[in-house]
């Protein structure tokens, strides 16, 4: 099977920006050979709150989901989610200073992307 490149990027949980200080919550896997672009995540509720006791976490879920919809290209994300799948990749993977931001991104081959996906989850979250 032919390898393919991809791109990803974790996604972090900063919940005071001054101290840099982050939680790995999630992966985004952009692979355009497959057409793919999809993000997990998943809040450990106690973990959360033992690294950030005052975390909000129901609007914490709610910014994540917006990630989800705006990987799917449809409506509900926004205007973002109506972008080309790449430009989308590129606003979800850009810099920003708010409570969820990501890593710098990374590259790769890989021969499925969903499988790439739920291993970097794995390793990098989980």
């Amino acid at each position: 099977m032919p390898k393919h490149l991809f791109e990803y990027a974790v996604v972090r949980v900063v919940p005071r920006v001054e101290r840099e200080e982050f939680m790995n919550v999630g992966v985004i896997v952009y692979c355009p050979a497959q057409g793919f672009l999809q993000t997990v995540f998943e809040l450990n509720e106690d973990r959360l709150r033992a690294f950030c006791p005052d975390i909000d976490l129901p609007d914490l879920r709610e910014r994540l989901l917006v990630f989800q919809k705006i990987c799917a290209g449809r409506r509900e994300g926004g205007p973002i989610g109506q972008l080309p799948i790449a430009a989308r990749f590129r606003w979800l993977a850009a810099n920003r200073s708010t409570i969820i931001q990501t890593s710098p991104m990374h590259t790769g081959l890989c021969e499925e992307a969903a499988e790439t996906l739920d291993r970097l989850f794995e390793q990098l979250v989980r």
